[in-house]
């Protein structure tokens, strides 16, 4: 795909009243990012049942070999696109995001002519250019007057997609695809349509001198640069890193082993649960970070961020209290637990950090924090899912969960409110 410049439309968006820009951009992020989903997310809603040896290794379930290789590429992506989307310019980023999402559907379809165990090596192939897409389409979206608007939409998409591509995964097998071919053939599905949004994405025009004013330019960052951000705010973003490994870890268990946890609670023969369970999520998680978008004050709105996500960790823990004691019903527990995480962790990736860089006033870009967070939060996340396989192999998966979400709530809690202290007394009170 050659570079657009001076297109109809986007010479049509830049001169579009707010609200059409604003729902122009947001769906087609949010259709960008969806159809990604379906190269990484319905092989999850297989079984993949039984066990596999490994040089070296005890047996392994299959299905949680596959788990950790994905996830170990795409945590290895987010490592790697610390330095890639933090220097990226805007040139280049559409063609990025299809060559990335090619290569996971190509390597799909290599898993599903490999047999077990080394089809496991395909799916970490699968993984490894997937963790790129999220700052490649952010790019398009940060540094203007309604990203909040645009980051909830983009955000809106995973929190969606995870449940419904499982859902499309499902039907497939139902038409008689095997669980192997299943992935590569529900990527097929969303190629087409990937490849429009795509298109639709990058007529985007580059934020306006206003956008710039308000939020403050958005430039791409050399080592030196992100060095120097990382030092100047260390203890702020040391706390937000290491309370995003246990809310990445906690929402990826709760995503991958999502038809477990269901089976587990009595709700495992409706495939619609896992779509039906996350509308009221995303619509909750909407709700709260559109209602940043009003707050004209950088200082006021990343301190409300915080208040919102410090809601959100102690909701997963009140929930699951409330569960256990037979106040809530499985359900609305799970929904409960789903808002908490997101309100906790969608912020890291659309609206924290580009609230956090305009109102200590660097030249920046959003993209930089949001992989260190992220690779960081992957880390965590392939960390649990080796304890859980090795270490509490006998613990069934909804006392594990049950458990992970008292320590998530607990930790979550403090450390937000750690760094809430630390940024309110860094970017001081607002100007009178």
């Amino acid at each position: 795909m050659t570079e657009v410049k001076n297109s109809g439309v986007t010479r049509w968006l830049s001169q579009a009243p707010t609200a059409v820009f604003s729902g122009y951009a947001m769906v087609a992020a949010f259709a960008t990012y969806f159809c990604m989903y379906a190269f990484r997310k319905p092989f999850a809603v297989a079984l993949f049942a039984g066990e596999v040896d490994l040089p070296l290794l005890p047996p392994i379930n299959y299905k949680i070999l596959l788990i950790i290789s994905q996830v170990m590429g795409y945590a290895l992506s987010k490592w790697l696109g610390i330095k890639v989307i933090s220097e990226m310019s805007g040139r280049g980023r559409a063609l990025a995001i299809v060559v990335c999402i090619g290569a996971a559907e190509l390597a799909l379809l290599l898993f599903a002519v490999t047999p077990a165990p080394w089809s496991a090596v395909w799916m970490f192939a699968n993984g490894l250019p997937l963790g790129m897409v999220w700052g490649l389409v952010f790019g398009f979206l940060e540094g203007r007057r309604v990203s909040e608007l645009l980051g909830a939409g983009l955000s809106a998409s995973y929190m969606v997609a995870s449940g419904f591509v499982k859902s499309v995964g499902q039907v497939v097998m139902n038409q008689g695809v095997s669980e192997v071919w299943m992935p590569a053939v529900t990527g097929a599905i969303f190629f087409p349509f990937m490849l429009f949004f795509v298109w639709a994405l990058k007529q985007l025009p580059a934020p306006t001198a206003e956008d710039e004013a308000q939020r403050t330019r958005r430039v791409p960052m050399d080592g030196a640069a992100r060095i120097a951000f990382v030092r100047r705010y260390a203890p702020g973003l040391l706390f937000l890193t290491f309370l995003y490994m246990f809310l990445t870890a906690y929402r990826d268990f709760r995503d991958n082993f999502a038809r477990e946890i269901w089976e587990a609670v009595g709700q495992g023969g409706d495939s619609t649960i896992y779509t039906a369970s996350e509308l009221p999520v995303a619509f909750g998680v909407l709700l709260a970070l559109a209602l940043v978008y009003v707050i004209k004050s950088n200082r006021r709105a990343l301190i409300i961020v915080h208040q919102i996500m410090i809601a959100g960790s102690v909701l997963i823990g009140v929930s699951t209290l409330l569960f256990q004691l037979g106040v809530l019903g499985p359900v609305t527990w799970m929904i409960l637990v789903g808002l908490g995480c997101y309100l906790g962790y969608v912020p890291f990736g659309c609206v924290l950090f580009d609230r956090l860089i305009a109102a200590v006033g660097v030249a920046a870009t959003a993209g930089f924090m949001i992989y260190v967070t992220d690779a960081c939060g992957y880390l965590g996340s392939i960390c649990i899912l080796l304890y859980k396989t090795f270490g509490q192999a006998d613990l069934s998966w909804l006392d594990f969960f049950i458990t992970f979400s008292y320590v998530t709530s607990g930790l979550c809690t403090v450390s937000f409110l750690i760094s809430m202290v630390y940024f309110r007394r860094v970017v001081g009170p607002d100007p009178a």
